[in-house]
């Protein structure tokens, strides 16, 4: 019989969170998912769900009827709204300035459509001029997909433009707005949005492993129209919104798809109704006030950001590491001195850019002068 490993409980420190993700969490949330527990089937958590429904249909600017919170990351709702929607043979004209566009291509190899790239160089938002040209090459193509608020590189794209180009091309719009919900302008009724997917670690300061999610009556009408079945079990939505409709005071109504992670969601929960509280228009400008004087404060120490200041994402800054420092030490310096994280970049900004985050919780003018005063010190 194999020996009981003797390890101990383990206690992380407790880190200042200013890189990509995840961010700070409130201590409102994590007081949240310490709650008892209680069965997902529970008439009471039904309920909670139904408040929880109508949060994210806030944080989105939405009153799509499908939406929830994807039992899984920011990835498994990238996931989820390419599985349900594109079918095998059919064509996508996806977008690609940073990594998280290059992960979009390859959902839609998986499910066997076709990729057309609209390729923008690391740094620079998608060139709408250059989806129209794409989307006028190919008529056929069924979708729109593009990085709202692209983290490897901190640029911003116009959505509210893009997906008007999509409409006008017959085409419905998959967004990702991971690192965009709840720190930047997002208006997904307004835009006409039909698929959007986010991550609860972000701007919205929740614990890491949920995904809102949500379809417009367009591409509700695109799922229910398929010819064959979607292929993750898991993340077909005909199923799973058998257990986020009904009513709360009705549980037999919640088909059983799979145990919700209870805790995770009362987190979400209470991260999204303090954002409610603040406003969006009021979370919006927090990050973007809180951006403008880590800007001055990096602009004085000589850094320089990869993305222009036009397209530039308040809550995700990236710039370039100055010539003769050493990246992995300047970040190990600052975890181990400061218990501050700032990230690497990724792909091709690895080694050659930090990228400072913003987001929720972290968007305080407490990190930002720790942070400004801690690169300051190691950097002399």
């Amino acid at each position: 019989m194999l020996a009981a490993p003797k390890i101990d409980s383990f206690y992380p420190p407790r880190r200042t969170l200013m890189g990509p993700g995840p961010s700070d969490v409130y201590p409102e949330v994590l007081a949240a998912q310490s709650r008892p527990t209680i069965g997902h089937l529970d008439p009471l958590f039904v309920g909670m769900m139904d408040e929880l429904k109508s949060l994210i249909q806030y944080a989105f600017q939405t009153e799509n009827e499908m939406t929830l919170a994807v039992s899984a990351p920011g990835s498994a709702g990238m996931e989820t709204c390419f599985v349900n929607l594109v079918e095998a043979g059919e064509k996508v004209i996806v977008c690609r300035n940073g990594v998280f566009g290059e992960r979009m291509r390859q959902n839609v190899e998986r499910v066997g459509a076709t990729a057309v790239m609209v390729d923008n160089e690391w740094g620079e938002a998608v060139s709408p001029s250059d989806v129209e040209a794409a989307l006028k090459a190919h008529p056929d193509a069924k979708f729109l997909a593009f990085v709202h608020a692209e983290t490897s590189t901190g640029a911003l794209s116009d959505a509210k433009r893009l997906c008007a180009l999509a409409k006008q091309y017959d085409c419905l719009s998959i967004v990702d707005a991971v690192t965009s919900v709840g720190g930047v302008e997002l208006r997904v009724d307004e835009w006409g949005i039909d698929a959007i997917y986010a991550g609860s670690q972000k701007c919205l300061s929740c614990v890491p492993g949920l995904s809102p999610v949500s379809f417009s009556p367009a591409a509700v009408a695109k799922i229910k129209a398929r010819t064959t079945q979607v292929q993750s079990w898991f993340l077909d939505q005909t199923l799973v919104m058998g257990y986020w409709s009904g009513t709360a005071d009705n549980s037999a109504k919640r088909s059983y798809h799979h145990t919700a992670p209870v805790n995770a969601l009362y987190a979400l929960h209470e991260s999204l109704r303090i954002l409610a509280n603040e406003g969006l228009e009021a979370a919006w400008q927090r990050h973007a006030d809180m951006h403008q004087i880590l800007r001055q404060g990096l602009e004085g120490l000589g850094l320089k950001f990869v993305v222009d200041e036009a397209s530039r994402l308040p809550q995700l800054n990236a710039v370039f590491i100055p010539a003769g420092i050493d990246d992995v030490a300047v970040r190990n310096l600052l975890l181990e001195n400061y218990n501050l994280e700032i990230g690497a970049g990724l792909g091709a900004l690895a080694g050659k850019a930090w990228r400072i985050g913003l987001m929720g919780f972290g968007a305080r003018r407490e990190n930002v002068a720790l942070c400004l005063k801690a690169l300051e010190e190691v950097l002399n």
